[in-house]
């Protein structure tokens, strides 16, 4: 596991948007594993500007790590919308070489089957990205959930819930369920790059680095893959 210090938000863009370059680079059919909220926003918004400046996107093959229970793609909250606006269509990619579980699919679980399967059609995650919540779950595995888990239908805890509500107009709009790729699913990941700015993660990225490796924190799971880089600015890190 390599940390990454520096010293704000947008130091912490810049850093994580190198290392999706230099994937892109190195193999320009990479497949990526994407995250969503507000972490990865400076990230997306300056591959926006690699593009713009002749960086070719449109061999990539992108799966996100989650979707809401109940939100179709097209809702201004689904994790679809987000990618479209924030990402998508900012680097030229072909929308179907972009994959999001389907929140409102009819059969949930054969959803979660199909997106796992998906994955491994393509030869898997070459870099995955993720964030990580106050409560130290990535994607939206929660503590407790098992180290084995592949895709599927999660509960979200309380504080997820609470976390979110910044992002709707009021707590009960906030979906209580969500899809995610499982723990195990993650971690099937040839590399991973987990991102965290601020004073709010510190707790969480400390248990995350320095912790026991329990399903209590989930993203101390990191600490046994073999490729992870952890970058966060000075005020996440401050605990470490």
């Amino acid at each position: 596991m390599r940390v990454v210090v520096v010293n704000n938000f947008d130091s912490m863009s810049d850093e994580v948007a190198k290392l999706v370059i230099a994937q892109i680079r190195r193999k320009p059919a990479s497949v990526l594993g994407l995250a969503t909220g507000s972490t990865p926003l400076g990230v997306y918004r300056l591959l926006g500007e690699y593009h713009k400046n002749g960086e070719d996107f449109s061999r990539l093959l992108t799966f996100n790590l989650d979707e809401y229970v109940g939100l179709p793609g097209d809702h201004p909250q689904s994790y679809r919308y987000y990618m479209e606006e924030n990402f998508f269509s900012k680097v030229g990619i072909d929308r179907t070489r972009t994959h999001i579980p389907n929140g409102v699919a009819s059969d949930l679980e054969a959803e979660c089957r199909r997106y796992d399967e998906l994955i491994r059609s393509t030869g898997g995650i070459d870099l995955q990205l993720l964030g990580i919540g106050s409560n130290a779950h990535i994607g939206f595995n929660e503590p407790g959930t098992p180290f084995g888990s592949e895709t599927q239908v999660v509960d979200l805890a309380a504080s997820t819930i609470s976390d979110n509500a910044r992002f709707f107009a009021s707590l009960e709009e906030v979906p209580t369920k969500a899809i995610s790729m499982g723990i195990k699913s993650i971690m099937q990941a040839k590399s991973i790059v987990l991102m965290a700015n601020g004073g709010s993660k510190a707790d969480a990225v400390l248990a995350a680095v320095k912790g026991p490796v329990t399903p209590d924190v989930p993203a101390s799971v990191l600490q046994l893959h073999p490729s992870v880089t952890i970058v966060v600015d000075q005020a996440a890190a401050s605990r470490l």
